[in-house]
């Protein structure tokens, strides 16, 4: 079962304009087999490098253009594939891309970290950059109908999108576990030498338990025993590792509005539970609210990023416990979304509506989300 990646269409869209691709993601969410399917138009001119391999990383490293020219041959589209493994990488791509502009690189990295620090200064204005997700509802809807979804809706808020866990259900928690105790920290411990990876379990443990709250970084630091710098820096490198990701607060004109803390959530349902085990069904949950934003905001994020939609996302929160959950700022216009597993009808805030007269709000929930994620 093929599930085609909304992305794709935009990458083959800046193919062969004499800038490298890079195709950024979480390990196990697909970036290899998007690559290759990418590469089936160019086979006969297609090279495929995997930097797992240690002769291709040797090949790679420290070469003069005339040997990159003698190890490419004649290819004309190449796949540099986890080109985070490779020791300055950048230098490399840019050899490449500066000597040989017909040649098509396409780039594909598991870590956002370690790859842009490699390629940023010597790419700048050199590459076009991409970001890869597990699988959409939107993707999905390709081979499941809208019923079919709809039925299936309570399994991916406990097991998630992983292209792995949703073609082989039999297996998904015990492939979930193995996704979060081994892809996970793999990237993470080895490019920032983190020798404690009990304190990242745990403080990830934290960071799952508090999705659709406010987080403190010293509420954090006192659970986990760190200091608030670790803590700070910790989290920065989980959200360049595609684990996790922070909403900020709205604030434009009230006092009253929260500048500070911020929501963290996670990119996969089924990884967020598979870290504190809990592959409960929703009715013998207490969290299904929190699941619910998590895999709403989610989804929404997917939806942006896949069609390359340029926007700023926010949460809203006064010191009076007015909230919404979900703020889109597109070109100055204003959308608020409020997320609810019920369907119970709700009043948008009247301190939003007042101070925010020209903006929308909607409330998403179980009938009506497919319209704000497809």
């Amino acid at each position: 079962m093929l599930i085609k990646r909304t992305i794709q269409k935009y990458i083959e869209s800046c193919l062969f304009k004499e800038k490298i691709i890079v195709i950024y993601g979480a390990r196990q969410v697909g970036k290899t087999t998007l690559a290759k399917e990418i590469e089936k138009k160019y086979k006969e001119k297609s090279l495929y490098l995997n930097c797992d391999e240690p002769d291709v990383r040797e090949a790679l490293y420290n070469r003069t253009s005339t040997e990159l020219k003698s190890f490419l041959g004649n290819k004309q589209f190449i796949i540099v594939d986890e080109a985070q493994r490779v020791r300055n990488i950048g230098l490399t791509l840019k050899l490449i891309v500066d000597n040989f502009p017909k040649i098509q690189i396409v780039a594909t990295g598991s870590s956002s970290f370690e790859l842009s620090n490699e390629i940023s200064e010597p790419l700048t204005g050199r590459k076009y950059e991409f970001f890869l997700y597990p699988f959409s509802l939107e993707e999905l809807a390709q081979v499941y109908s809208k019923i079919e979804i709809k039925r299936l809706l309570k399994d991916r808020m406990i097991f998630g999108l992983y292209p792995e866990i949703v073609k082989n259900r039999p297996r998904a928690w015990m492939n979930l576990k193995s996704i979060a105790k081994s892809y996970l920290y793999k990237d993470v411990i080895r490019f920032q030498e983190i020798k404690d990876s009990e304190i990242l379990k745990k403080l990830l443990q934290a960071l799952a338990l508090q999705i659709g709250n406010e987080v403190s970084y010293n509420e954090l630091a006192n659970v986990v025993g760190i200091d608030k710098k670790t803590v700070a820096k910790y989290i920065q490198i989980l959200e360049k590792a595609f684990i996790i990701f922070r909403l900020n607060p709205f604030s434009r004109n009230l006092r009253t509005e929260l500048r500070k803390l911020r929501k963290i959530y996670f990119y996969d349902n089924g990884v967020r539970n598979a870290i504190i085990n809990n592959s409960n069904q929703l009715d013998l949950r207490q969290d299904v609210g929190a699941l619910w934003e998590n895999f709403m905001i989610t989804e929404r994020i997917k939806y942006n990023s896949n069609h390359q939609n340029d926007l700023n996302s926010y949460f809203w929160r006064t010191q009076h416990k007015q909230e919404i959950d979900y703020i889109e700022d597109i070109g100055g216009k204003l959308f608020g979304y409020e997320i609810k597993w019920s369907s119970k009808k709700r009043e948008e805030p009247k301190l939003w509506k007042k101070t925010y007269n020209n903006a929308e709000f909607k409330i998403i929930n179980k009938e009506n989300y497919l319209d704000f994620v497809t």
